[in-house]
């Protein structure tokens, strides 16, 4: 989750860093953390719990709290998952993904049906004071 106010000179100062700051694995996650890490707020695991919290710091995860799961390990997407993965055969995360498909296939939900992001983006400029600056991707 990224929550930001638009600002011109931050625009420009996080354009000419991009030009310096040498690529990473997590291409601009990465680079907006290092950016902005004296102004950055996590929020708690129950509303973003990376996947590998819980193998690398399971006492920090309650699990029966969770309402956001972030599925960002290697393997973890639970249209793709197989399980093999490692770190992906743990119970905890076969819950999560069954979990991932239950919502997915429950028919009273509206989840399938196509969107129109150019209507959805249309509406949200017109009901704001957004401004919509392109900018070049970090990856």
């Amino acid at each position: 989750m990224f929550v930001y106010e638009p600002n011109m000179a931050t625009y420009h100062d996080l354009l000419q860093k991009l030009q310096v700051t040498k690529p990473t694995s997590f291409a601009e996650q990465d680079f907006l953390n290092i950016y902005f890490k004296d102004k950055y707020k996590p929020i708690p695991n129950v509303y973003n719990l990376v996947l590998a919290m819980l193998w690398r710091h399971p006492e920090n995860v309650e699990l029966e709290k969770v309402k956001v799961v972030h599925y960002c390990a290697a393997g973890s997407k639970p249209w793709r998952y197989t399980g093999v993965e490692e770190n992906m055969q743990r119970e905890d995360i076969k819950m999560l993904v069954k979990k991932w498909w239950d919502v997915y296939e429950d028919e009273s939900l509206d989840y399938k049906q196509p969107v129109n992001a150019n209507h959805l983006a249309s509406a949200i400029l017109e009901a704001s004071d957004l401004k919509v600056v392109p900018a070049p991707s970090a990856a």
